[in-house]
C-alpha cells in the first residue's frame, strides 16, 4: 500500500502566536525502506540516533521480508526452528483483530499475491491467468497461522507467506514512541514513511501537533485536501492512486491493493484512506483494509469497531470526489 508524505513541515510554523524561547531536537533520515522526520522537546540531550538505529535493527531482524535472514523470511522459506520474538507476537496479534474486525480484508498472508503482482520481494509472476491466481489464493488466510507454545510459527498449508509491510510501519513508530517516553520525552512528532504519532504540543508555537492531508487529485505539486490537529493520537493514510503496475501481457492495471478475498489487484471506490486511532499500528491496518473493502464496508465496520476515526475520499458514480469524515473527526479539522 503506498505511504504518502502527508506531514509539511510548514504545518507546524503555521500558529506563531505565544511562542516560547524553546528549542526542538529534529532528526531526519532513512529507515525501513523509506524516510524519517522526528520532532520531540526534551530538556535532556538523547542519542537519539543511536536508540533509532536499535530500533530499526530489532525490527527488521523480526519482520522485513526484504531481508533474507530476518526471523519472517525464514518462517516464509518453512524453517519450523525459528522462536519469533516479541515484537512480531504483537504484530501479529494487532494483524489477527484487524483481520477478524475487517472480516478477511486485512491479511498479511496477501504476500504470495504482492510478490506475484510485482509489489514484494519475491519475483513477480509477468502472465497472470486465473488458474495462477486460483492456486495461490489457496495460500491466503491468516487462520492457516498460529504460534505454538515454543514460540514458533504453524502453518496448517505449507507455502504461506507472512507480510506485515502494511502494518509494519505503523508498529515502528509506535516503538519509537515508546522509546522517547521512557526519555521522558512528553511532547513529540513522528513521522515515518507519512505515518505519524503526536503527543503532547509544538512547544514552539504552544499549539497542537498541525499535520495535513494530500488531495488524491493532485499533479506535479502537493496540495492539502485538509488540515488537522494531532492531539496525542496515530494517524495513518493509505491510497491507490499513485503506485500500480500494467501487466506486460495483457495490458491491464493492476493497483497496489491486493483483495484478500478474491485475490485481485483492484481498486475499490476509496482513493485514499486516513485512519486516527490511538497507536500507529492499528491506524496503519486499518487503512490497508479500507482500501480493500470500499466506502460501503468500511462504513459498516466503522459502526462495529471502537476508537478510530477517518477521513475518506471516494470517486461518485460521475467520478467527482466526495468525502466522508467522522463526525468526531470533524471537530479536529482546521479551517
Amino acid at each position: 500500500m503506498l505511504k504518502k508524505l502527508i506531514l509539511l513541515v510548514v504545518l507546524i510554523s503555521l500558529s506563531a502566536c505565544g511562542e516560547q524561547d524553546v528549542e526542538s531536537q529534529k532528526y531526519q533520515g532513512e529507515a525501513l525502506g523509506t524516510t524519517y522526520a522526528i520532532q520531540f522537546y526534551s530538556e535532556e540531550e538523547i542519542a537519539f540516533e543511536k536508540g533509532m538505529d536499535s530500533i530499526i535493527n530489532q525490527i527488521n531482524k523480526s519482520m522485513s521480508t526484504y531481508s533474507t535472514n530476518s526471523d519472517i523470511s525464514k518462517v516464509n522459506r518453512g524453517d519450523t526452528t525459528v522462536k519469533v520474538d516479541a515484537h512480531f507476537l504483537k504484530v501479529l496479534e494487532a494483524s489477527r483483530k484487524i483481520y477478524e474486525e475487517s472480516n478477511g480484508f486485512f491479511d498479511p498472508t496477501v504476500g504470495v499475491l504482492v510478490n506475484a503482482y510485482g509489489f514484494g520481494p519475491e519475483k513477480q509472476i509477468n502472465e497472470l491467468y486465473t488458474e495462477t491466481l486460483d492456486s495461490l489464493n489457496n495460500l491466503v488466510g491468516l487462520n492457516k497461522i498460529s504460534i505454538k507454545k515454543n514460540g514458533a510459527v504453524s502453518k496448517s498449508t505449507p507455502g504461506v507467506y507472512l507480510d506485515f509491510n502494511a502494518i509494519a510501519k505503523g508498529y515502528a513508530i509506535d516503538v519509537i514512541a515508546d522509546y522517547l517516553e521512557s526519555k521522558a520525552v512528553e511532547n513529540y512528532l513522528i513521522e515515518l514513511g507519512g505515518e505519524l504519532r503526536a503527543k503532547g504540543k509544538n512547544l514552539k508555537s504552544g499549539n497542537s501537533w498541525l499535520v495535513g492531508i494530500d488531495d488524491p487529485f493532485q499533479k506535479q505539486e502537493r496540495n492539502l485536501k485538509a488540515k488537522l490537529k494531532l492531539d496525542n493520537a496515530s494517524m495513518a493514510t493509505s491510497g491507490n492512486y499513485r503506485k500500480y503496475r500494467v501487466d506486460s501481457v495483457s495490458g491491464r492495471q493492476f493497483v497496489h491493493t491486493v483483495n484478500p478475498i478474491t485475490g485481485f489487484a483492484e481498486k475499490s471506490n476509496l482513493l485514499s484512506a486516513t485512519v486516527i486511532a490511538e497507536n500507529c499500528m492499528l491506524a496503519d491496518g486499518y487503512a490497508t483494509a479500507m482500501m480493500a473493502m470500499g466506502l460501503d464496508r468500511t462504513k459498516e465496520m466503522l459502526n462495529r469497531v471502537d476508537g478510530i476515526e477517518v477521513y475518506l475520499m471516494y470517486s461518485n458514480a460521475n467520478g467527482d470526489l466526495q468525502t466522508y469524515i467522522s463526525p468526531s473527526l470533524k471537530e479536529k479539522l482546521v479551517k
